[in-house]
């Protein structure tokens, strides 16, 4: 990855009050250059970024050729189509408040963010997270007050209009930013991409142990990636990576999506993909996509907390025991059985304090769960995972002071599936796009049904990878290899 930021101006002039540099281009320039494959880092510092602007354009081209800019298209529009973001500040951030609190409220108030940092001590969480939503170098924020503060402008500044004093903190963000950001090469070996591991060293089911995230480093080099493990905290640092493997449990109302949706809109390679975290996050979702291309589930019904339910008729209809669900459980968390219409209307008034929604299922008793991985829509392995001792699930969360307990496992060659299992898999992921899914599965009288789509399946060194061992590890890096290549 190169790590030089070439800066587009409209007039080398605008860069009078900084440092000379060759890394300064003229708009005009940047635009009538033939198309590059070199991956330099852009940042547009064109005055206006109007819709069809030269601005505008510089963005847009960077992007066609497959360089990284500051801001991207999709924040340029985001800026443009601002309009009276309704910001509930007593819900979002009390330094903020106290800004606010000691303003003039008969007149705007207007901030100045370069790059996630702002002159006001207080203002600098806030800065960074509008940053994070609004990756542009400089951003104006305009406050007003009508009954309560809100944003009432949000406007990409140009920097021949700031002053010596905001020139000179300007300056020293995109310092802070390019250090940060766009490191300096790292000897001894450079690699062709880098890419970002996302983990929680803290999860209780990790959907990668520590090996197996070592194995992945591994298997990175020899395609010529350099991986690095990041957690949550590393947010800020998400621009430096060409490249995203999100291995913890995902979640639409967490981290990892906005992880996700970061990287997409900065033209990263993503696994899992935003699309596919809130597909296969929600089983509502899943269940209707499925019934509607006639792929075979467990039969479901949808219970609705806010309607009269006639759980005697559910209980007849789908036969004792029932399993509830919330839609988005994971690791057989929120998935609960009912062997009556009692315990029915029970379990279900409890989970409804989760979710306004719940899943009413058949309950389809086997000895095992099949796991088919899926890759690029290619099975890659497969594992038969057991159920929990004396328990009707593969983790048993009976106890809220212990760890949870799984069940066995037994690994087994992709050609040993019965192929009506695989058949069916491939059918449901091709319905989603070509990501690593994990598909749990279990084989009835009537032939295969789909239990759930796993967008972030586990890989555990000794469990996924028993047969294949590394060549698992290499075959998704490799698969990342491709997908950098072809950007």
């Amino acid at each position: 990855m190169q790590n030089a930021a070439l800066i587009i101006l409209d007039d080398i002039t605008d860069w009078q009050p900084y440092y000379p540099s060759q890394a300064t281009v003229t708009a005009s320039e940047y635009l009538l250059q033939s198309s590059s494959k070199s991956r330099t880092q852009i940042l547009n510092l064109c005055g206006d970024l109007s819709y069809l602007s030269t601005g505008y354009y510089v963005s847009l081209l960077a992007e066609a050729r497959g360089q990284r800019v500051l801001p991207s298209v999709t924040t340029i529009n985001d800026l443009a189509n601002f309009s009276h973001y309704q910001l509930l500040l007593a819900n979002t951030d009390k330094q903020l408040n106290k800004f606010l609190a000691n303003a003039d409220k008969s007149l705007p108030v207007r901030i100045l963010i370069c790059f996630g940092q702002t002159e006001e001590p207080l203002l600098s969480n806030f800065a960074r997270q509008m940053f994070d939503r609004y990756p542009c170098p400089i951003m104006w924020v305009e406050f007003s007050y009508q009954g309560r503060w809100f944003i009432n402008q949000l406007i990409a500044g140009a920097l021949p209009d700031l002053s010596d004093t905001q020139q000179t903190f300007f300056g020293d963000a995109l310092d802070s930013f390019s250090k940060r950001v766009w490191r300096k090469a790292r000897a001894p070996k450079e690699y062709r991409y880098d890419l970002a591991i996302l983990h929680d060293p803290e999860e209780p089911i990790p959907t990668s142990d520590k090996k197996a995230l070592q194995r992945f480093i591994k298997a990175a080099k020899e395609a010529d990636i350099d991986a690095e493990l990041i957690t949550a905290d590393d947010y800020n640092r998400l621009l430096e990576f060409d490249a995203l493997f999100i291995r913890e449990t995902t979640r639409i109302n967490h981290y990892t999506y906005h992880f996700a949706k970061k990287a997409e809109a900065n033209g990263m390679v993503v696994i899992d993909a935003p699309h596919s975290i809130l597909q296969c996050a929600n089983k509502v979702f899943l269940k209707e996509l499925l019934d509607k291309h006639g792929i075979p589930t467990p039969r479901t019904e949808l219970l609705l907390s806010q309607q009269e339910i006639d759980y005697g008729r559910i209980g007849k209809r789908l036969g004792y025991p029932v399993v509830l669900k919330i839609p988005d459980g994971s690791f057989s968390i929120g998935v609960e059985k009912a062997e009556s219409e009692e315990e029915l209307k029970k379990v279900a008034a409890e989970l409804f304090n989760k979710s306004t929604i719940l899943l009413a299922q058949e309950f389809v008793k086997t000895d095992f769960d099949w796991r088919i991985g899926i890759l690029n829509n290619r099975p890659i392995y497969a594992c038969k995972y057991f159920m929990a001792r004396n328990h009707w699930q593969i983790y048993n969360h009976a106890s809220a002071t212990s760890r949870a307990k799984s069940g066995g496992f037994e690994t087994v060659g992709v050609h040993q599936v019965p192929k009506d299992v695989v058949k069916t898999a491939l059918q449901a992921t091709r319905l989603i796009g070509d990501g690593l899914y994990g598909v749990d599965m279990k084989v009835t009288d009537k032939g295969p049904v789909i239990i759930e789509i796993n967008d972030n399946p586990s890989i555990d060194s000794g469990v996924e990878d028993l047969l294949l061992g590394d060549e698992l590890y290499h075959i998704i890096m490799r698969d990342f290899a491709r997908r950098l290549d072809e950007k």
